[in-house]
């Protein structure tokens, strides 16, 4: 029996929530894993937080590659899905598989070795920092094949609307890292501290722990299409479909990367308390924009599995529903963020300077979170229907005007680092409004659906 949800028929705010509360609750966990690692490394200090953080860029980015086979799989196992086609929803799954393989071996081997130029890049001017960013960097390198596997199999689940399955096998990982990110950063009893390279094994250890618990499922499982052959003759057409789909959101989030990885070393003028403020204040924040990412996954998945069904007014209702979600979410966070910030950032670092800090950057953060979360699910529509170049080429435009802003505003006799902060609340909130403001015109123009990509 298949534990898939058909999403072209019945009732729509139901089948949503049903697909959205494991997506989201994905997504939460996978901001927990980041922030049981910040809880932890912060008890060693700001050093080792700077290091993480540093470091954790190159992870970040590492996503610009997944996506290609996480946004083209999601998209078109959908899509396939609502078209009954089963031939090409095994196709897609196993080429995404194996294109993911390939990327993810090639990335991990650039990792290793061009370990000490990247970390130079930041120019942190500390040895014993750049010494602990070269470890984490190492380590997460060596288990980089983890790391890509688990999006894409996840994604794959979330295109056939079987969101419950990677949200269960995401919680193991989650309880596995949670019990020895402690065990291996600080040590207990025979187990020596281990510090930086502590919360690198847990890390690679959980993302081992998920992908074994995903090919279990996936033998365990009688669908055919899940049956993943990676030694299977390679479909060039499938590839191409997936690379042509995928290629966009990948371009954006490796950009997106880039463009932090700038404002990052920016920041470290500041120094590493600046540098902690902001590794730790974005965790907290990814409260807002990775469960916006969840409801912008669900409604990705709706729209490509009605949009393969060619129930279009069922894609119009739903997005209705969905960013209606969005924009609760956003005026929560935004309360949140403004209202708590400095309570929130001291269960992360107990600095007196880290918190002032900490609470500020929430706060102005904290005034562009309704518009982000609507660019973020508004994101899934454009998604689902096979158009992510329009909401990447908006992100990557105003994405990148954070530079020459936070070049501008972080001068000290203007803003200072607040500045920093300010050029990425400021752009957020034209993305969301940009992004709706297209979505308008496409709907009044009857230009919003076209031929899908074979």
């Amino acid at each position: 029996m298949e534990r898939r949800i058909d999403l072209t028929e019945g009732h729509m705010v139901g089948k949503l929530i049903k697909l959205a509360l494991p997506i989201m609750g994905t997504s939460f966990i996978q901001m927990a894993y980041n922030m049981t690692d910040m809880i932890w490394i912060g008890r060693v200090g700001s050093s080792a937080v700077a290091a993480v953080g540093t470091a954790g860029f190159f992870t970040w980015l590492a996503m610009a590659f997944i996506m290609i086979s996480k946004v083209g799989a999601e998209i078109k196992v959908a899509q396939s899905i609502g078209e009954k086609d089963i031939e090409g929803t095994k196709s897609f799954i196993t080429s995404a598989t194996q294109l993911n393989c390939v990327l993810a071996i090639l990335y991990g081997i650039a990792l290793l070795i061009l370990a000490d130029p990247l970390i130079s890049f930041f120019n942190l001017g500390d040895a014993h920092i750049i010494e602990m960013s070269k470890t984490y960097l190492i380590v997460m390198a060596l288990g980089m094949v983890f790391y890509f596997m688990n999006p894409v199999f996840t994604s794959i689940f979330n295109g056939l609307g079987d969101s419950k399955t990677p949200f269960i096998l995401n919680t193991i990982g989650l309880v596995f890292n949670m019990i020895f990110d402690p065990l291996l950063i600080l040590g207990f009893g025979p187990i020596r501290a281990m510090g930086v390279l502590g919360a690198a094994l847990a890390t690679v250890a959980a993302q081992i722990v998920v992908t074994v618990g995903f090919i279990i499922v996936l033998a365990r499982r009688k669908e055919s299409y899940l049956h993943i052959n990676l030694f299977a003759k390679i479909d060039w057409q499938a590839i191409k479909t997936l690379c042509v789909i995928g290629f966009p959101a990948a371009m954006q989030s490796g950009l997106f990367t880039v463009f932090a990885m700038v404002l990052g070393r920016i920041v470290a003028v500041f120094g590493p308390v600046a540098i902690a403020v902001q590794k730790v204040g974005s965790q907290i924040e990814a409260i807002s924009w990775m469960t916006a990412g969840g409801l912008s996954t669900a409604l990705g998945t709706f729209t490509g599995q009605n949009y393969g069904a060619e129930k279009y007014d069922r894609i119009e209702k739903g997005y209705r529903i969905t960013i209606g979600l969005s924009i609760v979410l956003g005026i929560f966070a935004t309360i949140l963020l403004v209202g708590f910030g400095g309570s929130l950032f001291k269960i992360f670092i107990p600095e007196a300077d880290a918190i002032a800090g900490g609470e500020v950057y929430l706060r102005i953060l904290g005034y562009s979170q309704l518009f982000m979360c609507i660019e973020i699910t508004t994101t899934g529509l454009f998604n689902g229907l096979g158009r992510t170049y329009i909401p990447s080429i908006m992100g990557i435009i105003l994405t990148g005007a954070r530079i020459p802003m936070a070049y501008i505003l972080s001068r000290p006799d203007v803003l200072g680092i607040d500045g920093v902060w300010w050029s990425i609340t400021i752009s957020s909130i034209l993305k969301g409004i940009v992004i709706v403001g297209i979505l308008i015109y496409l709907v009044k123009r009857n230009k919003l659906y076209r031929e899908k990509i074979k």
